[in-house]
């Protein structure tokens, strides 16, 4: 296939996801490398005071801060509770600092998009979503996150980011669904792009969807979730789409990260893929997060612009009910998928059967488990003439209420 020319690049989101279009990787790379230098902390004074751990029943702080940044916007979370550790993504930065909000390190050198992020307390890491649309790779990056210990750690010259290549991602996203021997690139307008995958953006640990033994405490598999374009005038991009991998069998795959040389090592299929009716979303899911409490998933967007949908801007995945064989609406040829159950909870639209909930998380979502739930906010402040981007994790309690089920809790917590 040949690419058509003059299109490359025009599918940015305006507004709201400033940053999101990958960049061409060779020369770029060494302009975000220069940023290291100045990539210091802005503002790193927690509002709430906590305990050195969180683990052993220690307190759990209303308020971690993120600090201020020369980056793009915040766009995941990560926390190590026993660790006491929380790691924010600034689209082009990783930053972790402590639980009063210290910094404590980065990781810079990125051209691409680092999006969502969730800690695996198995193997001490940290894993990401990284994108590199121009170059039609699309990666999971794990940080050894105990390595983590100093700022401006370059990405690329250091070992401590490894990276794995999503090939059914890949093949997704530059599929020619038109059939005119041209794959259209990184672009909303039009027909290609498999259920409209735009790449990948939602990532969280949590137990097979496929529910087989009926069991939750299996192996946590890898759950990536696609990111799909904003498009009114296709029915086939309707479906939040989900791939479970089981990273005990990533070893061999894993590469040091080359934004000039992007490799193409990583499993041939996923283990496990999965869909979710809810209407197309912008840029489909940007934060996925599994709560071990209820055992039921959450899926923050940004809204969709579909006026036949509610275009809710979070969705819930009733966990207790295993995927289900069934039709994928709107394919442009029949298909058979695995099929997830919204959760019979929040909002409801009897035109098109979706139920959702009118509530924040597309910035960063992390579950405690225990019926808590850390949401980022994102903004900006102006420093020495610059603007730079902040975010911060405030603790919410989950409560079932409609339109929105998450509220703020005003002090740190057990």
């Amino acid at each position: 296939m040949t690419r058509r020319q003059g299109e490359i690049g025009q599918g940015g989101k305006a507004g709201r996801r400033a940053g999101r279009r990958g960049t061409a990787l060779a020369g770029a790379a060494v302009a975000v490398t220069l940023l290291g230098s100045v990539l210091l902390p802005q503002t790193a004074a927690a509002t709430t005071d906590a305990g050195k751990k969180a683990g052993g029943g220690t307190k759990m702080p209303a308020v971690i801060d993120g600090g201020a940044w020369d980056a793009g916007h915040v766009q995941g979370m990560a926390l190590d509770r026993k660790g006491g550790y929380m790691y924010f993504s600034f689209t082009n930065l990783l930053v972790k600092t402590d639980l009063r909000g210290n910094p404590v390190g980065s990781v810079t050198g990125f051209t691409g998009h680092l999006g969502d992020l969730d800690f695996d307390e198995r193997d001490g890491r940290v894993y990401g979503s990284l994108e590199y649309k121009d170059a039609e790779s699309f990666y999971i990056a794990a940080f050894d996150a105990d390595r983590i210990d100093r700022m401006g750690i370059d990405a690329q010259t250091s070992d401590i980011v490894s990276t794995v290549y999503l090939k059914e991602v890949v093949a997704d996203y530059t599929a020619d669904m038109d059939g005119n021997g041209v794959f259209d690139g990184d672009t909303a307008d039009t027909r290609d792009h498999r259920y409209g995958c735009s790449g990948i953006d939602g990532v969280v640990f949590g137990p097979d969807l496929g529910g087989r033994g009926g069991r939750h405490h299996g192996t946590p598999l890898l759950t990536v979730a696609y990111g799909i374009y904003s498009n009114n005038a296709r029915h086939d991009n309707d479906h939040q789409v989900l791939l479970q991998y089981d990273v005990r069998r990533w070893k061999k795959y894993e590469r040091p990260l080359s934004e000039s040389a992007p490799h193409t090592s990583g499993p041939a299929h996923a283990d496990g893929k999965y869909f979710a009716y809810t209407g197309n979303t912008t840029y489909g899911v940007q934060n996925l997060e599994y709560d071990a409490a209820s055992h039921n998933w959450q899926m923050a967007v940004y809204e969709g612009k579909k006026p036949d949908f509610p275009n809710y801007s979070l969705f819930t995945i009733d966990g207790t009910k295993p995927a289900v064989r069934g039709p994928v609406r709107g394919q442009p040829e029949p298909e058979q998928g695995r099929l997830l159950t919204l959760a019979r909870q929040g909002l409801y639209d009897p035109v098109t059967g979706v139920r959702g909930w009118q509530a924040p998380g597309e910035y960063g979502l992390v579950s405690l488990d225990d019926g808590l739930y850390y949401v980022a906010e994102s903004g900006t402040v102006e420093e020495d003439g610059a603007t730079k981007q902040t975010g911060r994790a405030v603790l919410h309690r989950w409560t079932g209420r409609t339109p929105n089920p998450l509220a703020p809790v005003r002090e740190s917590t057990r």
